[in-house]
């Protein structure tokens, strides 16, 4: 006959489910929110899944967090914009822990604008933020363009992001950055296509012009060609509007392929020579190319 189990002999138990969540969490992190956005489960655990995108959200905080802080050292009420807002995801994120997390409510000002064209979505941010009670956020049904000319948002919006803003809605969101004077701009671009389009218009005559054609002969090379030149003129022309840019990788973003980062900040004292440079290299980029149908969307005169 076995022995009676002894409780001294017992194993330690692990930690309960709830107990491993808090301690994957940042103290003061909105549960309900987690919940909604698919990062906690609906009771409230954390599984594989649900693990890999808590550690993208605050791989990409980890680089958004130093401008909000920068933003506020200038102006004691400061503005994001998230162009393509879609579910407001990225919006709800940032002000949870910025605003909830990292300074415990101190800070009292400052506002999120969530940017979105489809009305549904619009409206269902709307009702989270106010059942969050995350007041300092709004939402807007509103094209970026339209939004550029809108008296909703401030004249001056101090941080831009753009999270995976399909083809020309990211130099949209860049042209609304530049209206609106913002410090910072935050972009994931994704799906371009109008560059390609133009190269592909023009392969006959490249090919017999230059050798570099061969870049973009072939229909595979000419998207992804296309999608890397793209990049690059936006970059470019921010740093001919006095932005310093720095190109980098959402490490580990494996829900989507789209993974470069543009991150732009306007220093108190931009470079006129580095200004002059970037212009100049813009237009020759486009001149050499076949691109010249396009300098105006990437501000050449």
């Amino acid at each position: 006959m076995s022995k009676p189990h002894s409780p001294s002999a017992s194993k330690p138990s692990k930690p309960a489910p709830a107990a491993q969540v808090i301690e994957e969490l940042r103290p003061g992190q909105s549960i309900e929110l987690l919940k909604e956005l698919h990062i906690l489960t609906r009771e409230g655990k954390l599984n594989q899944d649900t693990r890999r995108k808590l550690k993208q959200v605050y791989h990409l905080y980890q680089f958004i967090e130093p401008l909000l802080n920068d933003a506020f050292a200038r102006n004691p009420a400061p503005s994001l914009a998230d162009h393509g807002a879609g579910k407001s995801y990225l919006g709800f994120i940032l002000y949870d822990l910025f605003f909830n997390v990292a300074h415990r409510g101190e800070k009292t000002s400052g506002h999120v604008y969530g940017i979105e064209t489809r009305s549904e979505l619009v409206a269902k941010s709307r009702e989270l933020a106010s059942r969050l009670g995350f007041a300092r956020m709004s939402f807007l049904n509103l094209s970026v363009q339209e939004a550029t000319a809108s008296d909703q948002l401030p004249p001056v919006v101090d941080i831009i992001t753009a999270l995976h803003a399909c083809d020309t809605a990211t130099d949209d969101a860049i042209a609304f950055g530049l209206a609106r004077q913002a410090r910072h701009m935050v972009l994931v671009p994704c799906c371009q296509a109008e560059v390609a389009g133009v190269l592909k218009k023009s392969r006959v005559l490249s090919l017999a012009r230059t050798p570099l054609a061969e870049l973009w002969r072939h229909p595979l090379h000419t998207r992804e060609f296309g999608s890397q030149i793209t990049n690059v003129l936006r970059c470019l022309q921010l740093e001919a509007h006095g932005y310093d840019v720095t190109v980098t990788e959402l490490v580990g973003w494996e829900h989507s392929m789209k993974n470069e980062l543009i991150l732009a900040s306007r220093p108190d004292q931009p470079r006129v020579a580095a200004i002059n440079a970037a212009r100049e290299r813009l237009t020759q980029v486009l001149n050499e190319l076949g691109l010249g149908e396009l300098k105006a969307r990437f501000g050449v005169a």
